[in-house]
Parts: structure tokens; sequence; C-alpha cells
């Protein structure tokens, strides 16, 4: 799993942030979450809790009737997502949210700025395009987010694959009032959920245990809820 790198109080910082992000100045060392240890939530979050958006609308994958609710809590500079994104997620896909059994809820947790915004761009595509773009952001995240120099031109490359222009591109990234939302998602996760790490996940409002880049761990965790 990875955890936010605390150094520099960012969201003090966070029009700066943006405004650097634009011009290709990403600050890939610093941390969306102040400098202090996540809380322990007060009590294990109940399904119905979690389960309620926060700050930003949800982005669901499945029906929403569907008898079980998985809420992951992801970066999307973090490997380990990229790993669950790519390896897991297609199967339990097929197994589960397809066939009406599971919903799956994804919300941001940025580790850096980067993943902000790259999260702010899958924000802006809006409607279906959404879920399509952080995928895609996942399953090339060796193109943009770790290369030498500004990510910001590969990031632009793949954005384009999904409408986006120049200026769109730019003026998304500087939409201080998505970054707030999305800073307020993570935040929420941490404060109330006790999220630490990512990828983080949540079955029925349960944190689930046991390797995420293993489909055999939701195996485990869905087959006595789906009896």
């Amino acid at each position: 799993m990875s955890e936010p790198i605390l150094s520099s109080k960012w969201m003090s910082t966070s029009r700066r942030a943006a405004m650097a992000l634009a011009f290709g100045a990403a600050v890939l060392s610093s941390s969306v979450w102040a400098q202090q240890p996540a809380p322990a939530p007060a009590a294990p979050a109940a399904a119905e809790d979690i389960s309620k958006p926060g700050e930003l609308p949800d982005i669901i994958l499945g029906k929403p009737d569907a008898p079980v609710t998985i809420v992951e809590y992801a970066s999307m500079t973090c490997p380990h997502c990229a790993t669950f994104h790519k390896a897991v997620l297609p199967t339990l896909k097929e197994k589960y949210i397809d066939t009406g059994k599971v919903r799956l809820i994804f919300r941001e947790f940025p580790l850096d700025n980067l993943a902000a915004a790259a999260s702010m761009l899958g924000r802006c595509t809006g409607g279906e395009k959404t879920a399509p773009l952080i995928s895609m952001f996942f399953e090339k995240q060796e193109e943009w987010a770790f290369v030498k120099g500004s990510p910001l031109p590969a990031l632009l490359k793949l954005a384009e694959t999904a409408g986006f222009t120049k200026e769109s591109f730019d003026k998304c990234l500087n939409d201080q009032k998505l970054l707030d939302g999305i800073v307020a998602v993570g935040e929420r996760g941490r404060k109330v959920f006790g999220v630490t790490s990512t990828p983080t996940f949540f079955v029925n409002g349960t944190k689930l245990d046991g390797r995420s880049d293993q489909i055999t761990t939701f195996d485990k965790a869905l087959e006595p809820l789906l009896k």
C-alpha cells in the first residue's frame, strides 16, 4: 500500500498548487494532507454512512440496488492502485459488478499534487467518460506519473483521447472549486473512516483485509454476503 508523503502543508496553498500544475510545475514531493497522523474513526463505519456521497458525487460502477457496495479510496499515482485496476478489477467487474451483485464506488485519496491533477481531469470529463479515463490513467500510469521532467505533456496526450483540448485541459486544472472538492473527498476518508493509505477498500462498511492485488481476497469477502 502507498502512504501519504507528509511534507509541506499543501492544503493551505491549494490555489498556488493548482496554478503550478496548469503551468507544468507539479510538486510531486508534497502531500495533500496536513502534517498530522490520521485519526482512527470513533466506531466502525456503517455501510449506510460510508456509501453516502460527500463533497462530490461518487464515481460508481454497477447497479444502484446491488446488495453489496465496495468503496475504494485510491490515488492516481499509486502503483498498487494501478495493479488493482489492471489485474483485479476486470475480473471483479465480470463476476460481480456486471451481474448486479456489487457496485463499486471510487473515491479520490490523492497522495500528491499530480494525483490530484489526474483526478481533476477524470472529473472534468463528466458522465460516462469519467470511469474510462480513470482506467486509462491507471493502465498507462508509468507513461505519465513517473516520467522525467513535467508530466503534463503526457497527461494532455492521454486526456486528448477523451476529448480534451489544451484550453479545456488548462481550464480543468485551474478549477479551484473542483480541487477543493477532491481534497475534501480524501479528507473525509481520512478523518471519518480512518483511511491512511491506498488502495483502501470497504465492503458493506467493513474494511477489507488482505491483498488487493488478488481476486481471491474479494471472493472471500463477498461470498458470505451473497449467499
